[in-house]
């Protein structure tokens, strides 16, 4: 099932994001794009519980860039924002701030918008309390089993999980010219369809329906395409990484393997995207 022994720890993905915070929103093109998909994803399903009321949940809500674009999509929904890293908590907390006005009904006051520091295969959440379980580009840093569990506890019945997460084929320029250079694993491994479809299975999901599309971001250089990866946080891969640098000679290999994949637009940036909605 899901690959859980290659992932980096918490204490790293947490330390990577926090490191991130500041850089995040400048580099996120790629995670924009995905948030834009998603959202296209679930306008076509059937109205989720968020739209009559019921809170939704930004599950690895990063900087909170998809808060806004929720809460116009739901007015009516209570706004939770959940990350394991305390920065990226903070900045989405600023956001929450800017959109809490948006879930106000007539005559009644809104129950306050609230960002919370916490890991999603624990989330300090109460049983069936949601509506909507959104999350863009975070589970992939999880295990897989343990995530999908928790958001179908937290879901009320007939309420929506609309995820996107990355699979097999994301940096495969990255991965193919790495390994001209070492046989360590610079790219994380990540869980394809058929364990996304049955991990949702095995967590109790109904009506579930997955696609899939290859986004691309462009460079001008390899070293401002590794500075991209670091600069959203995504440089951690887990055990069998390098943990001495490559140096100059290492980096010139790899800036030679990597130049096949250049275009007209730049050197090439692959992320393989994989949505699912389901029902709880």
């Amino acid at each position: 099932m899901s690959t859980v022994p290659t992932r980096p720890t918490k204490h790293q993905v947490r330390a990577a994001f926090d490191r991130a915070a500041r850089t995040y929103d400048a580099a996120a093109e790629l995670q924009r794009q995905a948030v834009t998909g998603l959202l296209a994803r679930l306008s076509t399903v059937t109205p989720c519980l968020a739209a009559h009321g019921a809170p939704l949940l930004d599950a690895g809500c990063g900087t909170g860039y998809a808060l806004p674009l929720l809460a116009r999509q739901f007015p009516r929904a209570p706004l939770v924002a959940a990350d394991l890293a305390p920065a990226m908590v903070e900045a989405a907390q600023a956001v929450l701030a800017g959109v809490s006005g948006v879930s106000e009904l007539p005559g009644k006051q809104a129950a306050a918008p609230q960002a919370l520091c916490a890991d999603l295969e624990a989330l300090p959440l109460a049983d069936a309390s949601l509506g909507l379980y959104w999350s863009s580009l975070a589970l992939q840093w999880c295990h897989l089993p343990h995530a999908l569990g928790e958001a179908r506890r937290l879901l009320r019945p007939g309420g929506t999980l609309a995820i996107a997460t990355l699979g097999p084929g994301t940096f495969a320029e990255l991965a193919q010219a790495f390994a001209c250079v070492d046989r360590h694993r610079h790219v994380l491994a990540f869980d394809d369809a058929n364990v996304l479809t049955a991990t949702l299975a095995d967590a109790g999901f109904a009506e579930v329906r997955l696609d899939s599309e290859t986004l691309t971001v462009h460079y001008p250089d390899l070293r401002s395409l590794l500075a991209a990866i670091k600069a959203v946080g995504a440089n951690q891969v887990g055990p069998g990484r390098r943990t001495v640098p490559l140096g100059r000679a290492g980096l010139a290999r790899l800036a030679e393997a990597y130049e096949p994949f250049r275009t007209p637009a730049g050197l090439p940036l692959s992320y393989r995207v994989i949505y699912a909605l389901a029902r709880s």
